[in-house]
């Protein structure tokens, strides 16, 4: 059978030496029978238009070793977002970049999804097929104040920036590697010819540093997908190496959303005074993640009262995660096949997302702030030895400093509760590790909120504007619709009590009374 397979030349000059490449002109159509195809590169480079440079954030970051840290990388690309409706655009001429359009409401295409925390790639369409440049590197991440490490990702970031097509187009991605071994990229849930696959020495050769491959094939399905390496997965998913690959419908959606967030799980393990993750590790991890950022450095969901807001959420960590959403229950719509039918949709305020799986939640926004968080009580902290015991009720005046001698990342709890070791923290008392985050660190509007890691708000106003993803602040509660103290003395009121209450320095529990009894009424 014949195989087509896509041509690229080698361009060289005697500048620089970052690989830059250009495709013949016109490009070869691939078909179903197309092999993921190698582009060979050289030490040189040839400086062409910025429009055909390889897309990065802005204030791009390349690999750590040769660019300094650089903050500005962790801020959303807003660029496409909060600004007036442009009249609709002609269809671009070759090579044309195609930016990122203006959110509409209800408009469903590229730039119409926000990625908190994250970012969409910029594309360009060339002779019908939409073109987009990914590169794999190493990186410098923030998960949040106090905690960065050496990860690798894409385009700078982790997660690499989120592609959005059309079902049915055809689309043409460059990788480059820019790591010190190999990789290969697959296209998680697409339907797409086997040589596409990205599966390392399955179907494709490994992708060796400093060589760029081409994959190319068209949209089949739409729906919500990722991207990640079959290659060292193991290590590369560990480091950061994953993103978003949303395909809108080719028409329009039969009940559609006014806001469209994507996001991925991910957990790391950051030990004590480290800065690059341990990939031996794979459940008792310390950073859980969205987007790969730990609250408080979460970007808040924002949403008007009564628009209709879907949240797309990909698992990559390597621990299933029940997400719960606070305030209205939700409809889960879709997963890693699309968009269900209608009649398929289910009514949850809890869903399990799965290694590996996608879903998609709808819900109608209604006035508050709202957390949005994993119900694994653990997973919304930040770190913390699970092997460690957590001694309520014993005073650890003093032992803290004597065990950290032998483990210099020991925090004790606290005698009473955790809730004290966020006060600790915040009072300066308690300083911790080396580039960890604390267990908890958010605070709101009435103190600490005293959870972490894998958490956020959905931020719901009446006054928001269409397209608006500015932080609104913290909610303001009508008059009657706040809870209030009535009393700061423990013997209030009458309650009806069961069991033996536990006395001051007693090792005895409580019992509860079985005999259903009502004695003492």
């Amino acid at each position: 059978m014949k195989r087509e397979v896509t041509r690229v030349t080698k361009v060289t000059s005697t500048t620089g030496t970052t690989p830059r490449l250009r495709p013949k002109m016109p490009m070869t159509p691939i078909t179903t029978n197309t092999i993921t195809t190698r582009v060979t590169t050289t030490e040189t480079r040839h400086e062409h238009h910025p429009s055909q440079r390889p897309a990065r954030r802005r204030a791009g970051l390349v690999g750590a070793a040769t660019a300094p840290l650089a903050r500005a990388q962790d801020a959303h690309d807003h660029s496409q977002h909060a600004r007036p409706a442009q009249p609709a655009a002609t269809a671009p001429a070759p090579a044309a970049a195609e930016a990122p359009r203006a959110r509409r409401g209800t408009a469903s295409g590229p730039g119409s999804v926000y990625t908190p925390n994250g970012w969409s790639l910029p594309s360009r369409m060339v002779d019908g097929v939409r073109e987009f440049h990914l590169v794999a590197e190493e990186i410098e991440h923030e998960f949040g104040p106090g905690s960065r490490i050496k990860a690798w990702g894409y385009n700078g970031t982790t997660p690499g920036p989120t592609l959005e097509a059309i079902e049915g187009e055809r689309v043409r991605i460059y990788v480059t590697n820019r790591l010190k071994e190999g990789t290969s990229v697959h296209w998680h849930g697409l339907l797409l010819p086997s040589g596409m696959d990205g599966v390392k020495g399955l179907t494709q050769p490994p992708i060796a540093p400093g060589e760029t491959y081409v994959y190319e094939f068209t949209l089949r399905q739409h729906g919500t997908h990722m991207y990640h390496p079959h290659a060292d997965e193991m290590v590369q998913l560990a480091m950061g190496m994953m993103g978003l690959f949303i395909i809108h419908p080719r028409g329009p959606e039969e009940e559609p959303v006014d806001r469209d967030y994507a996001m991925l799980l991910h957990n790391w393990a950051v030990h004590p005074g480290t800065y690059v993750p341990d990939p031996s590790v794979m459940q008792d991890f310390d950073v859980w993640t969205l987007n790969s950022k730990a609250f408080p450095a979460t970007e808040p969901l924002v949403a008007r009262s009564g628009e209709r807001v879907r949240i797309r959420i990909g698992n990559l960590s390597m621990w299933n995660h029940p997400m719960h959403l606070h305030g209205v229950q939700f409809a889960v719509t879709g997963g890693d096949g699309g968009r269900w039918p209608r009649a398929q949709w289910r009514n949850e305020v809890t869903e399990i997302v799965g290694v590996g799986q996608m879903r998609d939640f709808e819900f109608i926004a209604v006035p508050g702030d709202w957390a949005f968080h994993c119900h694994m009580a653990h997973h919304t902290m930040g770190p913390m030895g699970h092997d460690i015991p957590n001694t309520l009720g014993v005073d650890q005046s003093g032992v803290e400093q004597r065990i950290q001698r032998i483990l210099p990342g020991f925090m004790a709890m606290g005698e009473h509760g955790m809730a004290e070791h966020q006060d600790h923290v915040d009072m300066g008392h308690m300083p911790g590790p080396e580039n960890t985050l604390a267990m908890a660190a958010g605070r709101g509007p009435f103190g600490n909120i005293g959870m972490g890691g894998m958490f956020t708000v959905v931020k719901v106003r009446d006054d928001i504007a269409p397209g608006d993803y500015r932080d609104p602040g913290w909610y303001r509660h009508p008059p009657g619709e706040l809870t209030r103290r009535v009393s700061s003395d423990p013997s209030f009121g009458q309650p009806v009590r069961r069991g033996q209450v536990a006395s001051a320095g007693s090792d005895a529990l409580p019992t509860p009374r079985r005999d259903g009894g009502h004695h003492n009424h």
